[in-house]
């Protein structure tokens, strides 16, 4: 009887074990991943042609709350 349990729960430990480090297969790449691996002909071609000048990114400022603002936050 032993045995038998003993048999039985190795069985299973083995076949989830076999579940667990089998290989997936068919992986689907990540959007992310393909955007990031371009093919190397549009990235040859982008580099012969001269970019276009671009103007400099525009500082940010924090948006400050004026008084009404804030009496009407308190108010809601």
């Amino acid at each position: 009887m032993a045995d038998l349990v003993k048999e039985l729960i190795s069985g299973v430990v083995e076949s989830v074990l076999k579940e667990i480090l089998k290989k997936t297969t068919g992986r689907v790449t990540t959007k992310r991943r393909r955007r990031k691996t371009r093919p190397a002909a549009t990235t040859t071609a982008a580099r012969t042609t001269p970019a276009p000048k671009r103007k400099p990114a525009r500082k940010q400022v924090s948006k400050r709350r004026t008084a009404a603002g804030r009496s009407r936050q308190r108010r809601v």
